[in-house]
């Protein structure tokens, strides 16, 4: 569970590409974090049902139960590393078999020996050595002793790459490449938006846009999502990472090319696509820890199918998690900043301020989490009643107007930060463009981000209408005020 949303950080900073046009990185920012609402709503349901019944368990051991297994060291593939294999070998090797050998250490002192081991690489390639043993060969009443030669495997020739030999510790090692992956990382996110946008121009534009983002006719025009879930599936199981195929389709919805629409069934496919990497993992272990290994890629597996059982056939369900990315990608569209604590919040405080909260114990956390989920589901409801029976509520509740501002919006901290760093935000004197505008960039509408359905696109507008009258950024507050 924790996989699946430790995963989406990679398409929510590949969407940061499209910063500069406000329109793109609205389109791109809802599309990488509808797989976050995805994954955030499955786990807070799935994750309590899992510790109070067991299902996963149960239903994953059951299956384990009834099958012959076998391990087969040949399913063990990595297609994308017979190509990148090569050239990271250039620049560092490591052994990995340190770390299990340090989780199997059976004594304190062992485990202390091997953690100040490195695990860079000193050899790499064996060369064959004469070993000379002595035995003894029975002879007669008696026996002699005899001298024996045999052809051994020694890895005794040194690497050849670019980290080998350096005084530098594995810590240092480690942040220099994780500094020049950044700058690499940030290079290949900005060639990728420039490639798209020169490609994505015209009718071309428009061409694939109908091509991708139209449905069968009907009756069968719901099949469509169904089959984008298996075209998700399909290429993520060719990539070998949903994380890979999410953040090369995430800046197609930017452009325009691909609706939001469409990119939730593509992500939901990604997932369970993903999954078929861990199956394949489990049958090349060890035949003793088969079933073990065979168990937690089947439950990863169910996870996902459960998610996606809850979060998309039923149309009502399927509309919490795209309006909830959508939000943040309004929110995102006025305060750009909000990217950045958005993915610090959400993928570094939070787990961290979590874990912590485990560690002090079971009635520390649940002292301290049902109280915070209580007052969120709380909100929750409020905001529901707020927007369709505001009359049923106390006077004090219809609005939220008596909190202070800084707890109901961004824009006392955008000031801040606008002050410190300069207009981050929003330029000097530029207005924020409706999330409405029929502006055509490169041959592709704005309705693209709104998706297809005409009737989606009216209720949008009736929000922008009832959130701020005619102002386009009293839109962005009512949304930030509903999150």
């Amino acid at each position: 569970m924790g996989a699946n949303i430790g995963t989406t950080v990679t398409n929510t900073l590949v969407s940061l590409g499209q910063v500069i046009d406000r329109d793109q990185f609205r389109r791109a920012f809802a599309a990488a974090t509808v797989h976050d609402m995805f994954n955030f709503l499955t786990v807070l349901l799935f994750l309590p049902l899992e510790v109070i019944t067991g299902y996963l368990f149960a239903l994953t051991d059951a299956i384990i139960t009834s099958l012959n297994l076998k391990t087969q060291e040949n399913l063990k593939q990595d297609y994308l590393k017979k190509i990148t294999n090569p050239f990271t070998k250039k620049i560092i090797e490591l052994d990995k078999k340190l770390i299990e050998k340090i989780a199997k250490a059976k004594t304190e002192a062992e485990r202390s020996k091997l953690e100040e081991s490195s695990m860079i690489k000193q050899f790499c390639e064996d060369s064959k050595h004469n070993v000379t043993y002595l035995v003894n060969v029975t002879e007669g009443n008696g026996f002699r002793t005899e001298s024996r030669t045999k052809i051994v495997d020694v890895k005794d020739i040194p690497c050849d790459f670019l980290f080998h030999g350096t005084s530098l510790s594995d810590s240092a090692v480690g942040a220099i490449l994780l500094v020049v992956s950044i700058i690499i990382l940030c290079i290949c996110l900005i060639s990728i938006v420039k490639l798209l946008h020169s490609m994505f121009k015209g009718r071309m534009a428009v061409l694939t846009r109908k091509v991708v983002n139209t449905d069968f006719p009907k009756p069968f025009g719901f099949l469509s999502g169904y089959l984008a879930i298996v075209f998700g599936a399909v290429l993520t199981f060719l990539v070998q990472s949903s994380s890979i195929f999410t953040s090369a389709v995430t800046p197609l919805v930017g452009v325009g090319v691909i609706t939001i629409d469409r990119m939730y069934p593509l992500t939901l496919g990604s997932n369970i696509g993903t999954t078929t990497t861990s199956l394949l993992a489990s049958f090349a272990a060890d035949s003793s820890k088969l079933r073990y290994t065979l168990q937690i890629a089947l439950c990863h597996l169910f996870f996902n199918i459960s998610g996606i059982l809850v979060w998309y056939p039923i149309p009502f369900m399927r509309k919490f998690p795209l309006k909830m990315a959508k939000s943040l990608g309004f929110v995102t569209s006025k305060y750009r900043w909000f990217s950045i604590a958005y993915i610090i919040m959400v993928f570094f405080l939070i787990p961290a301020m979590v874990f912590g909260l485990s560690l002090a114990g079971a009635y520390v956390f649940f002292g301290i989490a049902v109280p915070v989920a209580l007052l969120i589901i709380f909100i929750i409801v409020v905001n529901i009643l707020q927007s369709k029976r505001r009359g049923v509520l106390p006077h004090k509740l219809q609005s939220w107007e008596w909190i202070p501002i800084w707890l109901r919006s961004l824009e006392p901290y955008d000031k801040i930060i606008g002050k410190a760093y300069g207009t981050i935000s929003c330029g000097k004197g530029e207005k924020p463009s409706s999330p409405m505008n029929s502006n055509v960039k490169g041959g592709i509408q704005n309705s693209a981000y709104q998706g297809s359905s005409s009737k989606s696109h009216e209720l949008e507008e009736k929000d922008v209408e009832r959130g701020s009258g005619k102002s386009n950024e009293g839109f962005a507050d009512t949304v930030t005020d509903r999150l």
